[in-house]
């Protein structure tokens, strides 16, 4: 356990930040969480950082809250770590058999040897070790993180325009015949033979997008790069926080009277909100099993917030959870988020296996931690490149709503617009 902590000023942080992850990439193993100071999300703090391995725990769907759950409640410690989109066959008892060309494990959680948490213009640093010549040594490490060359062939996509489009076209027939009423649905950007810089990237992405539950997450050879706008939910001693996003127009950064408009547009579209309350009400519905019977509440509905590249509609739902449970429990009864997957949410997966042709992966998962005091805070993993450095190996993928009232071409137009913030960043030279 890491109960020593040591308290250090920090001259300049984005400095400090930068030192920070070429210190951190040293280890097989670190995950970097940062909220670039975006309040309106209750931080904890502005930034944390996990590296080393102490103990870990990883398992694949069909034994993961059996692995998860003894080993979480093994020691009153920090946990960092992912739950895979695919752990949805465990609690739904689905099958998966996509291609998957990063293959990280479906659920992985380690115990770290240092923690650095940041907050305004300090750091702590949770260590069994010496803290101050841990902070030395960030502090002397150089600056500069273009270290690699950077080699991207080419980005490809696993759907043509029309093989998308006509995947659409099949899931609005089985909304129109009641099977379901909205489903997320994805598609896959990659390339093979891809040579990138993860620390380089990860800040080219940030600086042109910087989102409230970015992460860069390092599990040996594999990186997951995020600029996710989204909270999966967040465990405040026995409440639990959930902000699904649902609905989304484009900025106009060089003009505000267009921007103002594009922003009037999302909050006034019936379309967007009823996509809105549609995860709104699958999010009720899962916290439902895990809360205390009249305490899950709309604490805000259609909230259009701004972001650098699009404006978001975001709802947030609380409720409260018995003494007696943890945030597995939350986990498990709430997994996969609505917000990525439909309703009603296990017809609309089956749906979404049968038409997608890439596994998601960690991709729809989640990456967060856990405090000593069983505080949690988890994200949507969206917005993200996921990178194979061993098998040279890059994907990400992005997706939209699709509900009655959806065109199909302007889904495809929303999922492209949705990847030109990644894929200019992986086009940077």
């Amino acid at each position: 356990m890491l109960i020593n902590q040591t308290t250090f000023l920090i001259e300049n942080i984005t400095a400090f930040k930068i030192k920070m992850l070429n210190w951190a990439n040293q280890f097989n193993i670190f995950c970097l969480l940062d909220n670039h100071q975006y309040n309106f999300t209750t931080p904890t703090f502005d930034c944390v950082l996990a590296v080393g391995c102490k103990r870990q725990v990883t398992a694949k769907a069909g034994n993961v809250f059996n692995t998860l759950k003894p080993f979480a409640q093994q020691n009153n410690t920090w946990l960092f770590g992912h739950i895979g989109y695919d752990v949805k066959n465990e609690i739904e008892q689905l099958t998966s058999q996509q291609f998957d060309g990063i293959q990280l494990p479906d659920m992985y959680f380690f115990e770290p040897e240092i923690v650095l948490q940041i907050s305004n213009n300090q750091v702590q640093i949770f260590t069994e070790a010496h803290a101050a010549e841990i902070f030395e040594t960030i502090n002397n490490y150089t600056n500069i993180y273009t270290t690699k060359q950077h080699t991207l062939p080419s980005i490809n996509s696993r759907f043509t325009p029309a093989g998308y489009i006509q995947a659409v076209q099949k899931i609005l027939q089985h909304i129109a015949k009641g099977d379901c009423y909205e489903v997320n649905f994805c598609q896959e950007f990659y390339a093979e033979q891809a040579q990138i810089n993860a620390i380089d990237t990860y800040h080219k992405l940030v600086a042109l997008s910087p989102n409230p539950f970015a992460a860069l997450y390092k599990l040996n050879h594999t990186y997951c790069i995020c600029a996710s706008p989204e909270r999966y939910f967040k465990k405040t001693d026995n409440t639990i926080l959930a902000q699904p996003i649902k609905g989304t127009s484009k900025r106009v950064n060089n003009n505000a009277i267009l921007d103002h408009e594009s922003k009037q547009h999302l909050t006034s579209s019936e379309k967007e909100k009823s996509e809105n309350v549609m995860v709104v009400d699958l999010v009720r519905n899962d916290l439902s099993k895990i809360c205390k019977q009249g305490t899950v509440q709309v604490q805000e509905l259609f909230g259009v917030y701004s972001f650098p590249q699009v404006h978001q509609m975001i709802s947030t739902v609380i409720g409260q959870i018995h003494t007696h449970q943890n945030w597995v429990d939350v986990v498990q009864a709430t997994f996969p988020m609505a917000s990525m997957t439909g309703a009603p949410k296990k017809k609309v997966m089956q749906l979404i296996e049968q038409n997608e042709l890439t596994k998601r992966g960690l991709f729809s998962g989640t990456i967060g931690y856990v405090q000593p005091n069983g505080n949690a805070d988890f994200n949507v993993v969206i917005r993200s490149i996921l990178y194979n450095e061993q098998k040279k190996y890059l994907s990400f993928q992005t997706g939209s709503a699709i509900t009655f009232y959806s065109n199909p071409q302007q889904e495809y137009d929303e999922c492209v617009l949705k990847a030109a913030a990644i894929k200019q960043v992986l086009l940077q030279q």
